[in-house]
């Protein structure tokens, strides 16, 4: 079959080639930014191979809430933020930082991305943005965004008799 690129259902070519960085789904909860927040690589210097780092993250709702689960491998609590702007959107964005190097190390292979990420989340109208709980737990981080009460319109209903 013919590749037809991540938005047609065509996924990746091979084992997520570069394109899926660049594109993405458009069915995706993500939102592009296309300044460069999340998505593409940095500038061009040896340093900068992973400079955009991605964060794998997963959304599921429950009835009570939305939860998110990004995995931050070796990332600090003062290394991420999180916080929602524009009433209800969802930004999960930090920095991985570079080890540091001794002169004396030979390095064989450098696959750990780092640099900053940035992801971002529409959320739904029910989602109560006042309520936002965060924690880092070994590596990954929960954000729990709790559901608005909905409560019952309470129906007034009056009798008539028939004639």
């Amino acid at each position: 079959m013919a590749w037809l690129g991540p938005w047609l259902g065509g996924g990746s070519r091979g084992g997520g080639g570069d394109l899926d960085i660049w594109f993405g789904s458009p069915f995706s909860s993500d939102l592009w930014d296309p300044f460069g927040g999340g998505r593409g690589s940095g500038g061009g210097q040896a340093d900068d191979t992973a400079a955009l780092a991605h964060a794998n993250v997963d959304w599921r709702e429950t009835d009570k809430a939305h939860i998110f689960r990004a995995d931050l491998p070796g990332a600090t609590k003062e290394e991420v933020k999180v916080q929602v702007e524009d009433g209800n959107i969802l930004q999960i964005s930090g920095k991985r930082t570079k080890e540091q190097e001794d002169k004396s190390d030979k390095w064989h292979r450098v696959e750990r991305r780092r640099g900053s990420f940035v992801r971002r989340f529409r959320l739904p109208d029910n989602a109560n943005v006042e309520e936002v709980k965060c924690r880092l737990d070994n590596g990954v981080l929960t954000v729990e965004v709790p559901k608005k009460e909905t409560q019952e319109a309470q129906r007034n209903v009056r009798s008539i008799d028939v004639a």
